[in-house]
């Protein structure tokens, strides 16, 4: 016999998820971040959440009646456009993890996201493009205009995206993009000098 209430738990934790998506939207418009709804998993050869709207970048605001509205029937994914209000700096989880133990050193962490993929994402106040030798490493992606960032708790097909470090660890403020990405140089740098002390030591 089938069981009726199978159908409407579904239905009951999809609008749960819609609701904490919506709240999410609205908490981060509410602090200046401009939102805009993305695409949810759609099964295999789905690579991650895009814009719903063609128009998104005209759409990307920081009002929240149009997140209500966007929000109030369909689970979008949350998505945060860059290039006027934040950057983003994805980058490879060994390189992630590094970078972040020299920002716990200064005591100001910025904001990073972590991806179902395994990337890390560093927030920033927009800026200049990355330097040449961040941007030479395979995998590190620099989100400026023209780009957004999905924030929690958008999902993937495997897991969803959390918070590594939340913005209200340093009350909401983005880090200067010279000064994050100068620590992202530095600690690329010592990768470099880890695996060339590893490398002298076995040839050694």
């Amino acid at each position: 016999m089938n069981n009726p209430t199978i159908g409407i738990d579904s239905v009951s934790w999809r609008d749960a998820f819609r609701i904490e998506l919506r709240a999410e939207a609205i908490g981060l418009a509410t602090r200046g971040w401009p939102v805009v709804p993305g695409t949810s998993p759609a099964g295999e050869g789905w690579s991650g959440p895009v814009p719903v709207h063609d128009d998104w970048q005209e759409r990307a605001v920081a009002d929240d009646r149009n997140i209500v509205e966007w929000w109030g029937g369909e689970a979008y994914s949350v998505l945060v456009a860059t290039g006027s209000y934040v950057d983003a700096v994805e980058v490879d989880a060994e390189l992630g993890h590094r970078a972040a133990s020299l920002l716990r050193e200064t005591g100001r962490p910025a904001p990073i996201l972590a991806m179902p993929t395994g990337k890390w994402v560093f927030l920033t106040e927009t800026g200049d493009e990355l330097p040449a030798e961040l941007a030479a490493r395979p995998g590190v992606v620099w989100h400026g205009e023209g780009s957004w960032v999905p924030v929690p708790p958008t999902p993937f097909e495997h897991g969803v995206v959390h918070w590594r470090v939340k913005p209200e660890v340093w009350e909401w403020k983005l880090p200067r993009a010279g000064a994050l990405h100068g620590v992202l140089a530095r600690a690329l740098a010592t990768l470099h000098d880890h695996r060339g002390s590893e490398l002298h030591a076995h040839a050694a």
